[in-house]
């Protein structure tokens, strides 16, 4: 029998909200999906995990390609509003946060022993960004032999050619996707 485990990615004040220096163009479009399906994982008491980039304020943990711009705009540094969950999606009691350095939700994190110790068989992802933190938790969960449904309007990127590539690729590499609304119905 499947168990399925909701992953939201960086959903951070920083990532999502307008005029910070590193939001998301499609962030606030996909806000609505995450919500309902988050509200049916709930509703469900299906595990949820609230996966969230958290930096050193020195940045000495940022990497290598995002080092020069940390320093000019610190990002998601640990303890600031900016690295807080958006209001709209804020963890509940028995839902787990987990903390990241890098875009992939596994590495150097606990994710893939608390999804084992939860006996979980599948992971739904949603959040933001497409080709970076998506994409690269998406390809780290198929190497860890989870079957993976991408919510393709509950994740966004810069625009809709980004999007649209980086959400095509991973189809292509056994991916499921699927409309938020549908993944309810199937629940």
């Amino acid at each position: 029998m499947k168990k399925y485990a909701l992953l939201i990615i960086d959903m951070q004040n920083d990532f999502v909200l307008p005029g910070k220096a590193l939001a998301v163009a499609q962030a606030p479009a996909v806000i609505p999906q995450i919500r309902a399906v988050l509200d049916a994982f709930r509703d469900r008491r299906l595990p949820v995990f609230h996966v969230i980039r958290i930096h050193r304020p020195d940045g000495s943990d940022v990497e290598i390609t995002r080092k020069d711009l940390f320093k000019k705009t610190p990002f998601a540094v640990a303890g600031s509003s900016g690295a807080a969950i958006i209001d709209e999606l804020q963890p509940r009691p028995g839902e787990y946060v987990i903390e990241k350095a890098r875009m992939s939700a596994f590495l150097g994190t606990e994710l893939d022993i608390m999804l084992r110790t939860l006996a979980i068989t599948d992971l739904v992802v949603a959040g933001i960004q497409t080709p970076n933190c998506i994409r690269t938790t998406v390809f780290d969960a198929i190497a860890y032999n989870y079957p993976v449904i991408l919510l393709r309007d509950a994740v966004g990127a810069k625009n809709d050619a980004v999007h649209s590539a980086n959400v095509a690729d991973m189809e292509a590499i056994g991916v499921r996707v699927m409309a938020a609304h549908d993944l309810i119905a199937a629940l």
